[in-house]
């Protein structure tokens, strides 16, 4: 099934497994995807990811959730922000401050994918992905 808008696939899987309190979640796998699980785990939003071969051809990313108690999940929400019908740029100086920086932004850069903080630090804008918190 081909789905036109991957990130928000991704973001909305996420979702669904942390108010059903799954333990993991399988993701089809892309690099943008990847890079993406990687920065939820650094930030402490998701345990560990992996990528998994199944049997089929592509391959999928499994993605460990983190709770901090039974009942509290650590991603408390997700918001996709660029879409295919109306992309979001921001410069180097209008990278937004999610939840006055508890939140994360992760942005699309020509230096890769990187947290908002990140971002700015280096001075460079981007694409607005979407935000975690």
């Amino acid at each position: 099934m081909s789905v036109t808008d991957p990130i928000a696939d991704m973001l909305t899987r996420i979702r669904n497994a942390v108010n059903a309190r799954h333990e993991t979640v399988n993701i089809p796998a892309s690099k943008i995807k990847g890079e993406m699980a990687r920065i939820l785990t650094e930030e402490g939003f998701i345990e560990s990811y992996d990528l998994v071969r199944q049997g089929t051809p592509q391959a999928a990313i499994r993605i460990r959730l983190h709770y901090r108690s039974r009942s509290e999940p650590s991603i408390m929400g997700l918001k996709r922000v660029s879409k295919p019908g109306l992309r979001v740029y921001v410069g180097k100086g209008e990278i937004p401050r999610y939840y006055g920086g508890i939140g994360v932004a992760m942005l699309s850069t020509s230096q890769g994918v990187m947290t908002g903080r990140q971002a700015w630090r280096l001075g460079v804008g981007g694409e607005l992905l979407c935000y975690v918190w």
